[in-house]
């Protein structure tokens, strides 16, 4: 595996990822799949900003996942605070992917003279919750009913890492 920051090639493979996880879970919380033109803006926002999207690739090429982060608020005091995601492709969960990109994604927002990268994770994903306690991210509390899918409420639940 490699990891690498992503290109415009690439952009398809995250989409696809992207989809999939809004489509079979409550991961993001929107109903509306995106097109690739939105996620080539995206992608482009971000470097435009000096943030990373990382890809995990590996040996063929494939896109296995991928890290981000963004401005947690977008006023001046949390300019050293940022919001981390993690998206892994269905079929190659568990195998070290997220630990991989979460670790080079720390490094990055470090090198950017972050502070702070928090997550917001539903409350019900406890894998995802998991995770990111055993990489060292701690609770920060739980914002009740804040989301809405699948014909529910949910739960959000914040975690923060110090960088």
């Amino acid at each position: 595996m490699i990891l690498r920051d992503a290109v415009a090639a690439d952009i398809e493979a995250v989409t696809a990822i992207y989809n999939a996880v809004l489509l079979s879970s409550t991961a993001i919380y929107n109903d509306t799949p995106v097109t690739l033109e939105d996620r080539l803006a995206y992608w482009q926002s971000r470097v435009a900003q000096g943030y990373p999207l990382l890809v995990a690739v590996d040996d063929e090429g494939a896109i296995l996942g991928y890290a981000t982060f963004g401005d947690f608020r977008s006023w001046p005091g949390y300019r050293f605070t940022v919001e981390g995601t993690i998206h892994i492709r269905e079929g190659v969960r568990g195998k070290g992917i997220g630990t991989a990109l979460l670790t080079q994604l720390t490094a990055r927002a470090r090198a950017c003279g972050k502070h702070v990268m928090v997550a917001g994770v539903d409350s019900t994903n406890t894998a995802s919750i998991g995770f990111l306690t055993r990489f060292g991210f701690t609770s920060a509390g739980v914002l009740h009913e804040v989301g809405f899918k699948f014909g529910r409420y949910l739960d959000l639940h914040f975690l923060e890492y110090r960088l």
